[in-house]
């Protein structure tokens, strides 16, 4: 099995627009784990671990986001596998 885990901090407008319960609805439909959590400076912080390919897939959803949000940047890095056993929005 080829896992891993990626921590993304997304950057532009993606507090107040659905955009953790957005990622948790995708990282649950492609079997992720991890979080995304609202960090003091507006950003998002994401945790997604699992299938190489999955995580890739909703890594690019970032990007976009739900309908009302407005990306302007999404800083990836490959962390140490947690293998946490479920995603939370927080």
């Amino acid at each position: 099995m080829d896992k891993c885990c990626v921590k993304a901090v997304v950057t532009g407008k993606v507090q107040g627009v659905w955009f953790r319960r957005a990622t948790e609805e995708q990282a649950l439909t492609h079997g992720l784990t991890g979080h995304a959590r609202n960090l003091p400076d507006g950003r998002v912080e994401v945790l997604l671990c699992g299938q190489r390919d999955a995580v890739s897939t909703v890594s690019q959803w970032l990007w976009k986001g739900p309908p009302n949000a407005r990306v302007t940047h999404v800083e990836l890095e490959v962390v140490e596998m947690h293998d946490p056993d479920h995603f939370v929005a927080r």
